[in-house]
C-alpha cells in the first residue's frame, strides 16, 4: 500500500457491506470482516469474529465494522451476544450506547447485562 492510499484511506470513512450470503458485514474488498451467527430462531445476532488484515490496521476498520453490525441488529430488532473479543473488550466498552443490545439469557435481567 502507498503512503497516497494509506493517507487516503484514514481520512475516508470505509463503506462497508452487509454479505448476507457469508455471514458477515466487511469492506468492498472483502479483506476486513466482523463475522456473525445467527440464533434463536434468528432473533439473535452472535458476533463471533473480527478480522483486519495488519496491512489496515490503525484506521479504525474494526469499530466501522462492528458499528454497520449493532446498526443492522438494532434496526431488525436483534440483540446481540458478543462472542469476540474485540466486540465485548473494546467496542462496547468505548461505545456503551449499544450496550442495551446485548444478549441476555436471564429474562430477568435487561438486555445490557456487560
Amino acid at each position: 500500500m502507498t503512503v497516497r492510499e494509506r493517507s487516503e484511506m484514514a481520512t475516508e470513512k470505509p463503506k462497508i457491506v452487509w454479505n448476507e450470503g457469508r455471514h458477515r458485514f466487511e469492506t468492498e474488498d472483502h479483506e476486513a470482516f466482523v463475522e456473525y451467527k445467527m440464533k434463536n430462531d434468528g432473533r439473535v445476532m452472535d458476533l463471533v469474529r473480527t478480522y483486519v488484515p495488519s496491512s489496515k490496521a490503525g484506521f479504525g476498520l474494526a469499530s466501522h465494522l462492528c458499528f454497520a453490525a449493532f446498526q443492522h441488529a438494532s434496526s431488525h430488532s436483534f440483540s446481540v451476544v458478543p462472542t469476540c473479543s474485540y466486540v465485548s473488550e473494546t467496542f462496547l466498552p468505548r461505545n456503551p450506547s449499544w450496550k442495551y443490545l446485548v444478549h441476555s439469557e436471564d429474562p430477568k435481567l435487561l438486555k445490557s447485562s456487560i
